[in-house]
């Protein structure tokens, strides 16, 4: 490999293609479950591919994690115990623990290769993976939400791939019920709902199945990540009831640095572009 190479991932639901210049592959594994890659970029540090896709890069990892934490986070009234569905790499983990009030947070993966791969690579994702609060296990995500005691869980956050592959039972009716019966009666379901530009569609049917599962209430925050399809990405709150008023007071004391989330940004996500509003009103 040369400087001038280039790594794309071809999204064809799009028909577009995200591309980085990289100096060099690193490592690549294939896993029980899928292939993982590590390139090094010239310009946005280490990227992590799953099955050629793109799941993180050194420089644009935070707005992904921040946001897929901080809000629901902050928007619960107390949150103490939090599970991670996915979330191998270990990002979404290190930005849970930052909240002091949290007493306990799992994470639950399937993969193991994948928290392998970014301890060696992306060892800051994995800072508070030594947190006594933490428990990191390597299981069917599945399984593991439908085993977890009724009424037990403050947060749910679903971190995982697209809906395709070993992530293509958490994006239904089944895992979503196993989630609201494992949630108190204020407790939050957070789930990765890509890109609202180009999978309105998408977001609307995981809302739906959201729906059927019990949840009454939704919320989907748009966010720039650069490194996934569209470069414009999404996340989706859903709840028992309550609606999705934050505690900005406590957003805007919170006592660790971010790089993307605050209280402002929260704000300002909660207001949709009006084409994403229309489409989503229905519900």
């Amino acid at each position: 490999m040369t400087a001038s190479d280039w790594l794309y991932e071809n999204f064809e639901p799009a028909g577009s293609s995200i591309g980085f210049r990289v100096r060099a592959k690193l490592d690549e594994v294939q896993s029980p479950f899928q292939k993982i890659e590590i390139f090094e970029s010239t310009d946005w540090g280490n990227v992590m591919l799953i099955d050629g896709a793109m799941m993180v890069t050194t420089r644009d990892n935070f707005l992904y994690h921040e946001m897929m934490s901080h809000p629901a986070l902050f928007t619960h009234p107390d949150p103490k115990r939090v599970v991670i569905i996915g979330g191998g790499d270990c990002g979404t983990l290190r930005e849970v623990l930052r909240h002091p009030g949290v007493e306990q947070a799992v994470q639950c993966d399937i993969d193991e290769q994948v928290t392998r791969m970014a301890e060696k690579y992306f060892p800051e994702l994995c800072e508070s993976n030594g947190d006594p609060r933490a428990e990191i296990l390597f299981d069917d995500g599945i399984a593991y939400m439908a085993n977890c005691a009724p009424g037990s869980l403050d947060v749910v956050i679903v971190d995982s791939t697209d809906p395709v592959g070993p992530a293509e039972g958490l994006f239904n009716k089944a895992f979503f019920e196993s989630c609201f019966r494992a949630l108190k009666d204020d407790g939050i379901l957070v789930q990765q709902s890509e890109s609202p530009l180009v999978l309105l569609d998408l977001i609307q049917a995981m809302r739906a199945e959201m729906g059927k599962a019990g949840f009454t209430t939704f919320q989907t925050l748009p966010f720039p990540q650069p490194c996934y399809p569209t470069g414009w990405w999404s996340c989706t709150l859903a709840r028992k009831g309550q609606g999705f008023d934050f505690r900005e007071a406590d957003a805007r004391a919170k006592p660790f640095a971010t790089k993307y989330y605050s209280a402002d940004i929260h704000k300002g996500a909660q207001s949709l572009p009006p084409f994403v509003a229309e489409a989503l009103r229905a519900d």
